[in-house]
């Protein structure tokens, strides 16, 4: 799987504690189980003008084979991806197998879950579904022999645009990272400021605190007649 990032956040109703380290520039597959009610959901780090395809394909838990074996084709799965803003970028029902695409419009933290149609299946009621799924970002996501066969291109002018591809994923990385960079540039200072005011705050404090003892301490000797 590609991207920048990949952490998986929670299923519904409990903590996932999983977090796969995946190479900015690599591609990978992954399955995962889900149950009847479940919701997965994990997040992708993608630059801005980016697009993404995802491929997927489910399996049902046969309970007498004691094996995983092709769904049926009534069963389906949502996918709904949000952008770092909490807006939806992509919300829509798929068969059993399918794959999805998006075009991300705000550099940051993507958020993309898959549920199944499960409670109106009853074959699946209770039972266990494998989700293999496959997510390419930037220029993995091209298909370069469909590309070569619609626009007629040789094999060097097929590796001339794949390398130009690449030169522009790589900036559309670089330019996300400087991004980030000037995130966390602005919440240190920040939080440098607000320490800052903080430990002024606390000085002050101390200083009237001690007035006031003094001023207490004195009053009472003299109330007392020992000065």
């Amino acid at each position: 799987m590609a991207g920048v990032g990949f952490r998986w956040l929670k299923a519904m109703g409990r903590p996932v504690l999983l977090l796969l380290a995946l190479c900015a520039l690599g591609a990978q597959g992954l399955y995962f189980h889900i149950g009847e009610t479940e919701k997965r959901c994990f997040i992708e780090e993608i630059p801005d003008e980016t697009m993404v395809i995802g491929n997927y394909r489910t399996q049902m838990w046969d309970k007498q084979k004691e094996v995983f074996l092709p769904s049926t084709p009534g069963l389906g799965m949502h996918v709904e991806v949000k952008d770092p803003d909490g807006k939806v970028v992509l919300s829509r029902q798929y068969g059993s197998e399918g794959r999805f695409t998006f075009t991300s419009h705000t550099p940051g933290d993507h958020q993309i879950c898959l549920h199944s149609n499960s409670t109106r299946m009853a074959l699946f009621a209770g039972g266990k579904l494998r989700v293999h799924l496959d997510i390419q970002v930037g220029e993995h996501a091209n298909n370069y022999p469909e590309i070569a066969a619609k626009d007629k291109l040789t094999e060097l002018q097929l590796r001339a645009r794949q390398l130009l591809d690449q030169v522009e994923q790589i900036q559309k990385e670089q330019d996300y990272q400087r991004y980030r960079e000037e995130r966390f540039r602005l919440t240190s200072e920040s939080t440098n400021q607000r320490v800052l005011w903080w430990s002024i705050a606390q000085t002050v404090i101390l200083i009237l605190t001690g007035i006031w003892q003094m001023r207490h301490l004195k009053s009472f000797f003299e109330a007392k007649k020992l000065v």
